[in-house]
This record gives structure tokens, sequence and C-alpha cells, in this order.
């Protein structure tokens, strides 16, 4: 069997890989955000769509999800008020799962004890990531949603010496630091020229915090949400079960500010679930189920006559590796 010829290569065509980020990090709480904007030509060729339609890629967070901003938010400044004390205060935090990994990273990075409440039904990777980096967890009936992880880890906070709850869904720290960063990063990657955000809707923070961010540089510009259509309570439906993990907790967060935003989209399990396949088929892009639903929303936005040439972003808040368990991967074995 002869040996294969050696080939000298050009550096050129991978110099755009390695493009340096122009530090040493001291610590990985540094990482977070920063997160690419990437256009999607595949699919706007196949779905035929008028506007530019870009995702906001959250899963190139340290953890792999936008909820890191959040989860090094709210401890940051819990301590920056006195509020907590590294090695004597235990976190306590009702998640279906990304916070609470976000959480957990930030937690044994700071020197805090962490345990999760959480709906049975959350996926088993997310609760294995928990449990790798020290975080306990608790699960709770499916049928109760977040409400019911909210529910126990209330009553773990009044039954715990030093309990402290970073309280996701009422923190003023969620939205802020989307209002600081995510934002800001969106306005600044597409030079301003930003016409229309859309992010799916879990605490709402995401949403309520890149809408004062941006309507600060200009008010024309458009902010969806995204919530579940089998537990469409923001359009006046009664709470439900449904499979898109990390949005329609089944009630209005306190984080969410309805009144920042331009409207709501009710997307189905299965169109999520579609859609995020589709990314993945078309775009070589394998985003999470309520990344899914986030897409399905911007393309039919970026579908309308009306968008033609307009730029409109989705949210995607994770990866779709999280997710093995789910139906997103269903039949693919």
């Amino acid at each position: 069997m002869g040996m294969s010829k050696k080939v000298s290569l050009s550096p050129a065509p991978f110099e755009s890989y390695a493009a340096p980020r122009g530090r040493v990090f001291n610590s990985f709480l540094e990482t977070v955000g920063g997160t690419p904007l990437v256009a999607l030509p595949h699919l706007t060729q196949r779905e035929h769509l008028n506007g530019r339609l870009l995702l906001k890629l959250e899963f190139f967070n340290p953890l792999g999800s936008v909820k890191d901003r959040i989860g090094v938010a709210m401890l940051r400044d819990a301590e920056a008020r006195g509020l907590i004390t590294p090695g004597r205060t235990v976190l306590i935090e009702p998640t279906s799962g990304n916070t609470g990994i976000s959480l957990a990273f930030a937690a044994v990075a700071l020197g805090y004890r962490l345990i999760v409440t959480m709906p049975e039904n959350a996926s088993t990777e997310r609760r294995k990531m928990l449990r790798l980096m020290g975080a306990e967890t608790e699960l709770t009936p499916a049928s109760r949603g977040m409400a019911g992880a909210i529910e126990r880890a209330e009553q773990l906070n009044r039954t715990l010496p030093d309990a402290w709850m970073p309280s996701q869904f009422e923190n003023n720290a969620n939205p802020a630091v989307h209002e600081a960063t995510t934002a800001q990063e969106i306005w600044e990657d597409t030079a301003g020229k930003v016409d229309m955000v859309v992010a799916g809707l879990g605490t709402g923070g995401t949403a309520s915090g890149i809408a004062h961010g941006l309507k600060k540089h200009r008010k024309s510009i458009k902010i969806y949400g995204v919530e579940p259509r089998e537990s469409a309570v923001l359009h006046g439906d009664e709470p439900g079960p449904h499979g898109i993990q990390g949005i329609g907790p089944g009630f209005e967060p306190d984080t969410l500010d309805l009144k920042a935003l331009d409207g709501v989209f009710e997307v189905s399990e299965q169109e999520a679930l579609v859609t995020a396949r589709l990314c993945a088929a078309v775009e070589g892009i394998p985003i999470g189920i309520s990344s899914g639903a986030a897409l399905f929303a911007g393309m039919e936005l970026a579908r309308k006559p009306a968008n033609r040439g307009k730029t409109i972003v989705a949210i995607v808040p994770s990866f779709a590796e999280r997710y093995l368990s789910t139906q997103l991967f269903e039949g693919l074995a």
C-alpha cells in the first residue's frame, strides 16, 4: 500500500477560523456573552424568505445557553447588594434546566451550594449536567409545570437556614443584563440595521431586556415574543403541558414586560420540532426546541412581502444536544 503524498497547504483559507479574542480570561465567568449573529442563506432560499433572517446563537455561551447571562448576573448583583455570602448562603432556584445549569457553574466558581427544583419532564441531559457540577436536584410533577417547581423552591427557602432564591421570574437583574449586553451586541453587530427581534418567553427577561435596550436606540424596532400554542396563557388560554422546554411557564412572570413587546406568536410543539430539525438539516445548525419555536416565528415574519429587505433576528437559546432524550431526536437512533 503506497504512502499518500504530502500536500503543502496555504494557511490563507483558515485564517478566519482563528480570530483572536484579544486576552486570556481570568475566570470562566468572563467568557459569557459576545455570541455570534449568523445568516441563513440556504433556509432563506428554500423557504423564499423576503426578510434577512439572522440567528443569535446563544449556545456559544460557556455552558451552552442564553441563561449563562442571567446565572452570573443574578449572583454578581446579589453579592454587590450584600444578599449572599460565599461558603454560607444556600442558593435555591426553580428552573426547567438551563438556568439551573448556568447557576451551577456560577455557584461553583463563586463558592455556593445550589439546590435546583425542576419539573420531572425536564430532559435527562439537563439533570445530569446539574449533578455533574455538584448541584442538588428535586423533581416536581410534570403536570404542575413550573408552578410546581416554584412552590417547592419556596418551601425549601422557608425551611433552610441561610437560603436565598435568585428568583429568575422576579429578579430585575434578569432583563437588565439582556438590556445591557444582548441588546447592545445585536445593535453593534448589525451596525444598527436591525428591524425586528423574536425571542421565546420563559421568564420573559430576554425579550423584555432586548426591547428596552434596542428601543433606546430606535423606537421603531419591533420585538416579538413566542409562547407554546398548547399553553398560550398570554393569549388568555389556560396553562397546559407542552414539550417546548424553557418557554411557556404557565403564568405571566414579573420579569416579562408585555408593554415593551409588539406582539406574541403562538407556536405549537410540532411546529417548533419540525423547524429545529429543518435548521439542522438545511443549515447545519443544530438548535434546541424553543429555538425552533423562535425560528418558526422569525420565518413567519420574514415571509411577509412587507418585510422585504428588513433584518430580523431570532434568539437561539440553546443547542440541540441538550435535548437528546426528547422528541427532537425521536426516531433518529
